[in-house]
């Protein structure tokens, strides 16, 4: 593989969608586009490709790998990445190109940490990537910030608005300054009340996505088309009535 490699990259996970294509290395080739997601993703993705690739003047079948946010996130939104990603991939050449699945959160790390960097601000010893799952619960993972990149503190995990504060105190490195990134602070203000650290407001993007996947190409993270899979982290995907009362009755509201 060349040592700046052709990526596309799709970040479906939320209600905004985001592609990229580029070489994953700084200051390196890019082209992106970010609008609604959700409902639209299926629909508009994959004119949304052709027309990056034909700005970009490359060919499908020129590129290295396909990048695609596994999850968690939105459902529907991770498997048209999976379907997507497999689609573009084995349609490419003969045999397939390599896909490589990126968790959600680190790539909401990362943007975080980007979005950080490009303020110019230092950056913090950690971050929590905290991204609403709905039915009352967050997407949560934490990362070291290194000087090689981001390094898993805590797997994603479901957690509890009430509870992240003390999630955050068991998989957090105490006495290192950490930043709280994702899309929670808002919809669940009251219980994130007494919950301390800085926060910025961040959704995992495409570009985030090429930034991190060289490092994990050389790890040989890719995978066949194939094998493009989602991850989920919850299982079902809805309350019975009975469980939307009580969590009327207990979730407080603004």
């Amino acid at each position: 593989m060349p040592s700046a490699p052709r990526l596309l990259a799709l970040e479906t996970s939320t209600d905004t969608l985001s592609v990229a294509l580029g070489d994953g290395v700084p200051g390196g080739a890019l082209w992106q586009h970010s609008g609604p997601g959700g409902a639209l993703a299926s629909t508009t993705l994959l004119p949304l490709v052709r027309q990056l690739l034909d700005t970009a003047g490359w060919a499908m079948d020129s590129l290295d790998a396909v990048v695609f946010g596994r999850g968690p996130g939105s459902f529907t939104g991770l498997r048209t990445a999976c379907a997507v990603a497999q689609g573009l991939a084995y349609g490419a050449r003969p045999g397939g190109l390599p896909v490589l699945p990126v968790d959600t959160l680190l790539a909401l790390a990362e943007e975080a940490r980007f979005v950080q960097q490009q303020a110019g601000q230092s950056g913090p010893g950690a971050i929590a990537a905290l991204l609403d799952a709905r039915m009352a619960e967050m997407y949560v993972a934490t990362y070291a910030c290194t000087a090689t990149g981001l390094a898993p503190l805590a797997p994603p995990r479901l957690c509890a608005p009430p509870d992240l504060g003390t999630y955050l105190r068991e998989h957090l490195p105490a006495g290192r300054p950490a930043l709280l990134a994702g899309n929670v602070f808002e919809t669940y203000a009251p219980a994130l009340a007494d919950v301390t650290g800085e926060r910025l407001h961040a959704l995992p993007t495409a570009s985030a996505l090429l930034r991190l996947a060289p490092a994990l190409l050389a790890a040989g993270a890719a995978v066949p088309a194939r094998d493009a899979l989602p991850l989920y982290v919850r299982d079902k995907v809805a309350q019975t009535t009975e469980e939307r009362e009580r969590l009327r009755a207990t979730v407080p509201t603004p």
